[in-house]
């Protein structure tokens, strides 16, 4: 009988525990909120939006001449066939990247010989890092290009924040010639969580909810000012004539009341 009791017992505490459990577990589940938080797309380090290139104008077509005979006057007495072979149209991608190193540089180095400036140093990684770029947008899954393309952004990246503490014309000089754009490295590493973004959201949400209402509180107080602009001027109108009847000098002047006459006429429903 002892037995039963106790078996009872146990099984009346658990029904307890577990309603208990339930309500607690409804109670903390999340509730329905007005706005939804939406993990953004993750960029990739090595993508045009977080490297900052926007592109270098060349001006190269397939009739140009590699590198090498690009500077050679006779090659426009030869036969059109034979100019053929020295077109970067018909060599290896490795001879446009060349010229394209070589343009790069042009647009920046301080005199003729100028082969190791910090300013041709950075046009030749910048045009490196554009033909990755394309190179890397065709074959997604090369990952020794991939790392080669995040270790020279980021060689970059260093050299142009060392140039930007130096000398800072200098800085902008080369941006605006092979035309980046700056992204400094992060003071600290911020990391998006579903919480921290959903409160954000919710905050955003709540300035925006009372802004709203203050708004419309202020236009309903607007639109209530001609009454009372006008209710104002019939009781200093009244005060000013009662305290002439008694003979007191008058608190009220003229001005005021006129003051508050033209207020009142000047809001128009």
């Amino acid at each position: 009988m002892n037995v039963l009791r106790s078996v009872t017992r146990l099984k009346c505490a658990s029904s307890i525990v577990n309603n208990i459990g339930q309500a607690r577990r409804g109670y903390a589940a999340p509730k329905q909120l007005p706005i939804t938080w939406v993990r953004p797309d993750k960029v990739p380090c090595i993508s045009k939006e977080k490297s900052g290139d926007l592109g270098i104008d060349y001006n190269i077509t397939p009739v140009n001449y590699i590198k090498e005979f690009e500077d050679i006057p006779e090659l426009d007495e030869l036969d059109d066939i034979v100019k053929k072979m020295f077109t970067i149209h018909y060599q290896r991608r490795r001879e446009l990247v060349d010229l394209q190193k070589k343009r790069a540089r042009e647009l920046v180095k301080r005199h003729h010989c100028d082969e190791g400036s910090m300013e041709t140093r950075i046009a030749v990684i910048t045009a490196e890092i554009l033909q990755l770029q394309e190179h890397q947008s065709i074959f997604h899954n090369n990952k020794r290009s991939k790392v080669l393309l995040k270790e020279l952004i980021e060689k970059r990246k260093k050299w142009l924040k060392k140039l930007r503490i130096q000398d800072y014309p200098r800085f902008e000089y080369i941006l605006e010639r092979l035309n980046l754009v700056y992204h400094p490295f992060p003071e600290e590493n911020i990391f998006l969580t579903r919480k921290g973004g959903t409160r954000q959201l919710l905050q955003k949400y709540c300035d925006k909810l009372i802004q709203k209402k203050l708004d419309a509180y202020r236009a309903e107080l607007e639109a209530q000012q001609k009454d009372f602009f006008r209710e104002k001027a019939e009781k200093l109108e009244f005060i000013r004539n009662e305290e002439i009847a008694c003979g007191v000098a008058p608190s009220v002047s003229e001005e005021e009341i006129e003051a508050a006459k033209q207020k009142a006429a000047s809001f128009v429903k």
